[in-house]
């Protein structure tokens, strides 16, 4: 029987991780072929290279490390590519990366989550690459966020509808 931590532990990580896509979906949806290879400066990576980035760090992280499957990342590729990509497939990749990374964190169990692994050279547990990946891919959802708003210079409306100066409860 899985413990209630560890249902709880998964349930959050996998909801953290679907708000992330929508909000690069909308960005996408903003954005012209041609933006999302663009790079804001030399020093600085294009979305569609952040896109490739954050499926070849899913992959790796969760559906290699944690869910034991072989590791076939080329890292330097996915900031090398200067296009080849239309911002529809960099999303469907995305997303299957995404909900095959969700299966893995599903079936992990409490010996998995427990578990150290090493990953690029780090050795983390189980739970630890999933916050890994969690806060790896909020890092660069912001930063597709953000350069989407240099480009556009408008609101994205992630928390429209949504009153965030609510106090919370004494």
């Amino acid at each position: 029987m899985t413990s209630p931590w560890i249902t709880e532990f998964s349930k959050e990580s996998i909801h953290r991780m679907q708000l992330n896509t929508p909000r690069i979906e909308a960005c996408l949806g903003r954005l012209t072929e041609e933006e999302v290879w663009q790079r804001p400066n030399n020093a600085s990576n294009s979305m569609g290279n952040l896109l490739l980035h954050l499926c070849g760090n899913i992959r790796q992280y969760i559906i290699s490390g944690l869910g034991r499957q072989p590791d076939s990342r080329t890292r330097d590729a996915e900031f090398s590519a200067t296009g080849g990509l239309l911002k529809q497939e960099l999303l469907q990749r995305l997303k299957d990366t995404v909900q095959e990374a969700e299966e893995v964190i599903r079936s992990a169990n409490e010996t998995a989550l427990l578990t150290t692994i090493q990953v690029q050279g780090y050795e983390l547990t189980g739970i630890g690459i999933i916050i890994h990946v969690v806060e790896h891919y909020s890092y660069h959802t912001g930063q597709i966020a953000f350069w989407t708003k240099q480009l556009r210079n408008e609101d994205l409306g992630f928390y429209a509808g949504v009153n965030l100066n609510i106090k919370n409860a004494d």
